[in-house]
């Protein structure tokens, strides 16, 4: 991997610290003198020392420096060539240099003139040939030096910064792919996704259409011509009439149907896969819970405060106010044959919804931010995002004039529509199948309101050359700033009521192993409820407060929460190189939930690698004492597999004993007792990485 790569570089590296100082020099130097710089990759070179410098190996300041001075000398270099032997190199070229390749700065800097020793430097092939040019011409040197000497400093903070940045995010990508900034790398992966593919659609989709239509012309003449194929032809005559109008593009009975068809089965299909996980308790369900609890460990005041805006896109006195401006603006530009389509796809998915909220009654997350008072699959607003934006997306695409106008209202309207879901399972009002079922039953109504209107649109051909009605764009422009400030307003005095916090009586049991009322609850679990590593301590303390302070006595710190501002300091911890030893550990789940309490213990020199982890959970039980039962396990990280992805260290039962030295030393342990929980094992845990284990766990009284 790259991150091992630049680990057995830099030990080279930092034996002839000035040495790499001056490979910056020459490189910068060498790369825009002329002739040199076509095949000296000089900017790789500061790209890489950059890294170097962020591993702490070379000094960025002094790599700026002397990446500038090289870069500043090199096209002093060049000038000077140029103003000697310019009139015979210009036209006959010189070395590697030909005279396309002059031609091409030439016209460059009459295109920009002195600013062009500027902006040459940035463009390969240019900026070799730029200063050569501008002492040719006998440019003012003067003026020659100022635009050189600024571009060579933009050039050396682009090329020595870039690679400083780079190194950096691959600590960054150590902390946050490691542990609970996976929340927000997710986000970030996906916002580069989708933009990706809509940048491949917007470049490249009409040439696939044309060579994914070039291929079902070959591959429909190659059925069609072969011998059985034809023969069979001549004897279903009806059968071929019939696949022939379904393929037919000019009818809306043909083609366009036949996809709309078999859409609407496709989705009823993953629908009904849907409803049958539900009934049947698969791994989607206990990963539903699992990820609940998981989103309600993310949450802060302000994050609730965007999903709420946002998921009031899909409440239904928004949606009303919506519809009345949509109707309005289809009237003004003569599309009232849309309005009747619009109101199938909203009337129908709400209908539907509310039928399936009554079949199946499933209850809400215990942990929602606001009180709902409905049943929570499928969920409604998921279902009306799809129906109701979805059906304006198609609108504005259908209307569009450009391909790339097309393709950016698509992605947006899926932007919303995932937006709308997500801010459901963030805010704790659905579990991800109820929003996924909600897309999917908006799915099926877009999908026949959609036929309903193409059915219209070949019945109005006749109707396209109507006129809207005057001053239809201003009123629209007025139209559409109502619906804004509507939401907003709507959105400003929304103060729904919070849901109330469930209250669970504790439960009095007589000794610690008679929590574990399944053998489920002995172990910590994967996503989807799987068994990972076992329970390897009991602890009995009056309350929080208790176990902390003896466990801080023993040397373990306890870990931030992962939000934005732990996020922002483990970025200043890294790049000031300095400790963050209560950095926020990944989450792990025991009897459906995220620990209530992480405790770190660093081990070794790097507080990324090495260093000891406990994960500690509340259960709904007591002893007749009054004290509480806290069950916890711990396990330790061992590096990093892949370069970014931890790997925890096998032995368990080495972490467990050392944790339990660190308590008795602090001489806070009133009493404790190592019981055989689960049967010795070896396993993996989610990652992949292996552990064994003798299943025994101690159960510890703190004083």
């Amino acid at each position: 991997m790259l991150n091992d790569l630049i680990n057995h570089l830099l030990p080279s590296i930092e034996h002839f610290h000035l040495g790499g100082y001056w490979i910056a020099f020459f490189a910068a130097f060498l790369e825009t003198t002329f002739g040199i710089g076509l095949f000296l990759p000089g900017s790789t070179i500061i790209l890489v020392l950059g890294a170097f410098s962020a591993r702490g190996y070379l000094d960025i300041g002094d790599l700026l420096w002397f990446a500038v001075l090289g870069a500043i000398l090199g096209d002093n270099m060049n000038y000077y060539l140029g103003r000697r032997y310019g009139a015979r190199w210009l036209e006959k070229g010189f070395w590697f240099l030909r005279p396309n390749h002059i031609e091409k700065a030439r016209h460059f800097m009459d295109a920009h003139g002195a600013k062009s020793v500027f902006l040459g430097r940035f463009i390969p092939s240019v900026k070799e040939v730029v200063p050569f040019i501008a002492g040719s011409v006998k440019m003012n040197k003067r003026t020659f030096m100022f635009w050189n000497v600024l571009g060579a400093v933009g050039w050396g903070f682009e090329w020595v910064l870039a690679g400083y940045i780079f190194a950096q995010s691959l600590n960054l990508a150590e902390l946050w792919l490691s542990r609970a900034g996976l929340f927000f790398t997710f986000f970030i992966l996906l916002g580069v996704i989708l933009y990706f593919f809509k940048w491949l659609i917007i470049k490249k989709g009409k040439e696939f259409s044309v060579v994914s239509s070039s291929l079902w012309q070959s591959i429909k003449e190659a059925v069609i011509n072969n011998e059985h194929v034809a023969l069979w032809i001549q004897k279903h005559p009806r059968s071929v009439s019939f696949l022939q109008a379904r393929l037919n593009t000019t009818a809306f009975s043909g083609l366009t149907l036949s996809i709309l068809i078999l859409a609407f089965v496709y989705v009823l299909a993953l629908f009904g896969g849907v409803v049958e996980d539900l009934i049947t308790s698969d791994p989607i369900v206990a990963a539903d819970v699992r990820i609940a609890n998981l989103f309600s460990v993310f949450r802060t005041d302000a994050l609730t405060k965007v999903f709420t805006w946002i998921t009031l896109l899909g409440k239904s006195q928004v949606i009303l106010g919506f519809i009345a401006i949509l109707v309005a603006l289809l009237w003004l530009w003569r599309k009232s044959y849309y309005i009747i389509p619009l109101f199938i796809a909203v009337a129908g998915s709400e209908g539907f919804t509310y039928l399936g909220k009554l079949a199946f009654h499933r209850p809400r997350p215990e942990l929602a931010v606001y009180a709902e008072h409905s049943f929570s699959f499928p969920s409604g607003h998921a279902t009306i995002a799809v129906a109701f934006y979805g059906f304006v997306g198609y609108l504005l695409a259908r209307f569009a004039q450009s391909w790339n106008r097309k393709v950016n209202i698509s992605f947006v309207t899926i932007l919303i529509i995932i937006a709308i879901g997500f801010s459901r399972v963030y805010l704790g009002e659905h579990y991800i199948s109820d929003v996924w079922g909600g897309y999917l039953v908006g799915a099926m109504w877009l999908i026949i309101a959609i036929s309903v209107s193409e059915w219209l649109g070949y019945q109005k051909k006749s109707d396209k050359s109507i006129s809207p009605v005057r001053r239809a764009r201003s009123i629209s422009f007025a139209l559409v700033l109502l619906a804004i400030f509507f939401y907003a307003g709507f959105s400003l005095r929304y103060h729904p009521a919070l849901a109330l916090v469930p209250l669970n009586k504790a439960m009095v049991v007589s000794k610690g192993t008679d929590i574990f009322t399944s053998e489920q609850m002995k172990y910590t679990e994967t996503l989807i409820g799987e068994k990972q590593e076992p329970v390897n301590f009991i602890f009995f303390a009056k309350d929080d407060g208790q176990l902390e302070s003896t466990l801080q006595k023993a040397g373990w710190v306890l870990t931030d929460r992962a939000d934005i501002s732990s996020f922002i300091k483990a970025m200043k911890a890294l790049i000031m190189k300095i400790p963050y030893p209560s950095a926020p550990i990944s989450p792990s789940f025991w009897n459906t939930k995220i620990q209530d309490l992480s405790f770190a213990k660093v081990t070794g020199t790097n507080w990324l690698r090495n260093a000891q982890h406990l994960k500690i959970w509340r259960t709904n039980y007591s002893l007749q004492n009054g004290e509480n039962i806290y069950v916890g396990m711990v396990n330790a990280n061992d590096g990093f597999k892949w370069g970014i992805i931890p790997k925890i260290a096998p032995d368990l039962d080495a972490e467990r004993e050392l944790l339990y030295q660190d308590l008795s030393k602090t001489r806070k342990i009133q009493g404790h007792l190592k019981v055989q929980l689960v049967k010795s094992l070896i396993g993996k845990n989610f990652m992949g990485n292996q552990f064994f284990t003798d299943g025994k766990a101690y159960i510890v009284t703190v004083q």
